[in-house]
């Protein structure tokens, strides 16, 4: 998603546009991985001293809300990114060490293998996520060990 996109959305959902939130939109376009709220606090502290962790949360909701950010959960935390630019269904792998995502097209949930086993259960969508180590990640711990 474009940050002008977002930030569109905001204003049609009649939510208004402000520096602070334009500041998180544009972190989260681009870093283009996943962030946690403490990464997004401490980001934005230098242009805004006094924010709260409150007004960091509220807006990463509003956001997802309003389908500007996805929220995964990793290492027990909640962590954001951008949603998606590309609208065909897809799924992440997802890098535990840095958080960027590379978008797959291949799924492996079938909506009629799940109506074969569970046929009262009416599918609305699914998110699948796989976990490990990119490329760059793993050539730089390689790197460093050696």
């Amino acid at each position: 998603m474009k940050v002008s996109d977002a930030l569109d959305s905001l204003k049609k959902q009649g939510y208004k546009y402000t520096g602070k939130r334009e500041k998180m939109i544009q972190l989260f376009s681009d870093e283009d991985r996943y962030i946690s709220a403490k990464e997004v606090l401490e980001h934005m502290q230098s242009d805004y001293p006094g924010l709260s962790f409150d007004t960091i949360y509220r807006n990463l909701s509003l956001f997802q809300e309003l389908d500007i950010l996805e929220e995964t959960e990793l290492e027990g935390e909640k962590r954001y990114r951008i949603t998606c630019q590309t609208h065909s269904h897809h799924h992440h792998l997802i890098c535990l060490t840095c958080g960027r995502t590379e978008h797959f097209h291949t799924c492996p949930v079938s909506e009629e293998t799940i109506a074969q086993q569970f046929p009262a259960f009416q599918v609305e969508g699914h998110k699948f996520e796989v976990y490990g180590t990119c490329g760059s990640c793993t050539k730089q711990s390689i790197s460093q060990k050696a």
